[in-house]
């Protein structure tokens, strides 16, 4: 049996990619949440086989894995466009990362300051275990988040809270945003990010944009093992690498790995 866990982002991913993968293979997999960190902790404590983290392991959590004889070795199984989304009733449809940072730092507190209603801007985000919660802090905001921010277990909770709320903003993975037909779910808008005032403003959902480096809130998803994968966590990587895995990955809104980091894998995977 194999433990992965970690990202909550990366759950539904890595889950429909274990069940394909398990209906032609005898060794069974468990995957699990928890946030990123939780994930990194496991790996390091010998509880999991597999750490899902939507951001890069921490220098001391690599400092902290070798003490405890543990290599970690760092796959990248999908691009997330990570999104902004709002309310459908909220007239605002772009920001920029400027914009973005300044409401979840707490600097921008009505809608107004932005094109929006005269309405105090209420925020939703992730819990500090989280990956997002930490890339969004060190990528967008540059700073602290503000104390009235929610903090939410997942990104389910960041979208059912943003259906409800007439002022709401959250952050999620873009695969929490699409069905199963690539179609956006219905109570929520994506909002279009620009890198600034002067730049186009960008969707999460335009692949392309994505793939290019053009929408300015895209990360890579990774995994972490001890040691160069063996066994059956080699073939299960080989798989969530392979077309057949990259294709959930579509499925799910995510974006496949683009080429220079499928070099990255296939160096770790030697």
């Amino acid at each position: 049996m194999l433990e992965v866990r970690g990202s909550d982002t990366e759950l539904n991913l890595v889950q429909h990619m274990a069940e394909k993968f398990m209906e032609d293979s005898d060794t069974v997999i468990s995957v699990t949440g928890g946030g990123s960190g939780t994930g990194i902790a496991a790996l390091i404590n010998g509880e999991a086989d597999m750490a899902n983290s939507s951001r890069p392991m921490k220098d001391d959590e690599i400092e902290q894995a070798k003490a405890n004889g543990v290599d970690p070795v760092e796959f990248v199984v999908a691009m997330d466009g990570l999104c902004i989304i709002v309310n459908p009733d909220n007239p605002v449809d772009k920001l920029t990362v400027e914009q973005i940072g300044a409401i979840y730092r707490g600097e921008i507190t009505n809608w107004k300051e932005v094109g929006g209603k005269d309405q105090e801007i209420s925020l939703y985000g992730r819990q500090n275990n989280s990956g997002t919660f930490v890339f969004f802090r060190d990528n967008i905001l540059k700073g602290d988040y503000s104390e009235k921010m929610k903090r939410m277990n997942g990104n389910a909770q960041i979208v059912e809270g943003v259906k409800t709320d007439a002022a709401g903003i959250g952050y999620v993975g873009v695969g929490y945003v699409v069905d199963e037909a690539g179609n956006q779910v219905e109570g929520i808008k994506v909002v279009k990010v620009g890198k600034d005032e002067n730049s186009k403003y960008v969707s999460p959902l335009n692949k392309e944009e994505v793939l290019s480096g053009a929408y300015p809130v895209a990360r890579p998803l990774y995994q972490y093992t001890n040691g160069k994968p063996e066994g059956a966590l080699l073939d299960f990587i080989k798989f969530e690498l392979s077309d057949a895995g990259q294709k959930i990955a579509v499925e799910e809104g995510f974006f496949p790995v683009p080429e220079e980091l499928k070099q990255q894998n296939e160096a770790n995977l030697q």
